[in-house]
């Protein structure tokens, strides 16, 4: 039978190589060697590395490319950032967040992201930010999966009209019940508003995604009450702790005991590497903590973890383009984590493990899933993250939705080759 698309020679991120790939329509037909049937396009991928799209699973869309308005983060600290953000909201209008939100979308498309979750702020009671994005959202729908949550950027209590607002959002059809419980006025209001957060996730059916801890002080455990929450309440594998920087900070005897409890109550994590260890450790002088959480360990005992992106040139970060490749390639020598099994294991976190914690539908490599998926200039993960390779060619529902050439450099020198290609610089023999 054609196929409207097969992509010819393909490595897979499994590590499968000499594959094709046919799409009939929107879903992928066929996965196997040496498919012979003519297609309205032929892509060959040359033995490159093709992927299903990445996926980010924390950031802040209501933000992004607001940077320098009204002015500069100066400190470099998260809680300038949200003082900035608190100058910004009078000034946002519907038509500006929309506008900054859809040039974000395109840059995200071009880098083969195609689904999202982006944290929006209720606390405006305009709630302008939420309707610009649902705006967003049904825009971009047929290229890119927007997930947003209610997010009380201001405290769900220590802002007064928060409670309310946060039904009204998920009443217009916000899709997760967000938080911020170190940000409430005391340790009590925050441990409040995580079982009031948890209970509204419960009775609606809906996910939580709660900012929980993003702290350098070891006391904020607010992860605690959120694992016994999706315990008592069984909102396992729907429930999911972001940022949880203070980790770096507690003592090993009280992490040996809280990482247990995170996986038993099936708490999955959002590590937002950029921003952790630009945002954290502020106050220290020397020795200065990366303010990471503790990936590898709760690696080590199968707790879901993703990474994701958080922010881009915006009050909190002034960098930052889309690319989870960057995330990754930030992930590995922050952590630091550099075995080749951990190198590969980064690369599933800006991919297949995000996209689980989200829930997409459809997602991956396989027959029968939406035919969605990126080719890329490098021969594998480890290596897609070393190049932070580019691009080449972005799939959508079977349909090339963005292409860029590829990154090769012209020599002009004597007796040398005439060209560079990034990625013929795969090692030739490595352990995977």
């Amino acid at each position: 039978m054609p196929f409207d698309l097969v992509v010819k020679n393909a490595t897979l991120p499994d590590g499968r190589t000499g594959q094709d790939i046919a799409v009939a329509g929107e879903r992928i037909a066929a996965v196997e060697p040496g498919i012979a049937a003519e297609a309205g396009r032929v892509i060959d991928a040359a033995g490159r590395l093709v992927s299903p799209p990445f996926v980010d699973s924390h950031f802040h869309m209501d933000a992004t490319l607001s940077l320098g308005i009204p002015r500069l983060n100066q400190s470099g600290t998260l809680l300038e950032g949200i003082a900035l953000w608190g100058e910004l909201k009078p000034l946002l209008t519907q038509e500006a967040v929309v506008e900054r939100a859809l040039r974000y979308c395109d840059l995200a498309v071009s880098q083969g992201l195609l689904a999202v979750r982006s944290h929006v702020d209720i606390c405006d009671d305009r709630l302008l930010a939420v309707e610009a994005l649902l705006h967003v959202k049904a825009a971009v729908k047929p290229y890119l999966d927007l997930q947003l949550v209610a997010f009380p950027q201001d405290g769900y209590y220590r802002s007064p009209s928060a409670a309310r607002n946060l039904d009204r959002a998920l009443d217009m059809g916000v899709d997760v019940v967000g938080g911020i419980p170190h940000f409430e006025r005391t340790m009590a209001d925050g441990a409040a508003s995580v079982r009031a957060l948890c209970e509204i996730a419960e009775r609606r059916g809906l996910m939580v995604d709660l900012h929980c801890d993003e702290s350098d002080d070891p006391l904020s455990r607010h992860v605690e009450t959120l694992a016994a929450e999706a315990q008592r309440l069984g909102l396992g594998g729907r429930t999911v702790g972001s940022h949880l920087t203070s980790m770096h900070s507690m003592d090993n005897y009280y992490v040996s005991k809280l990482l247990p409890l995170l996986l038993e109550a099936g708490v999955a994590a959002i590590a937002n590497p950029l921003i952790n260890i630009t945002l954290q450790g502020r106050h220290d002088t020397y020795p200065r903590r990366r303010g990471l959480t503790r990936i590898p360990e709760m690696r080590a005992l199968g707790i879901p973890v993703a990474l994701g992106q958080d922010c881009a040139m915006d009050p909190w970060y002034g960098l930052g383009g889309a690319d989870m490749l960057d995330v990754a390639h930030m992930a590995v020598h922050a952590v630091p984590m550099t075995s080749r099994e951990a190198i590969r294991w980064s690369f599933g976190a800006v991919t297949a493990i995000p996209a689980a914690i989200m829930g997409l539908e459809g997602y991956g490599l396989e027959p029968g899933c939406n035919a969605d998926f990126v080719l890329l200039q490098a021969a594998d993960p480890i290596e897609a993250i070393r190049l932070r390779a580019t691009r080449l060619a972005v799939v959508r529902r079977g349909r090339v939705i963005a292409e860029t050439p590829p990154r090769l450099a012209r020599l002009g020198l004597e007796g040398r080759p005439t060209g560079v290609d990034p990625a013929g610089y795969a090692p030739r023999v490595a352990a995977n």
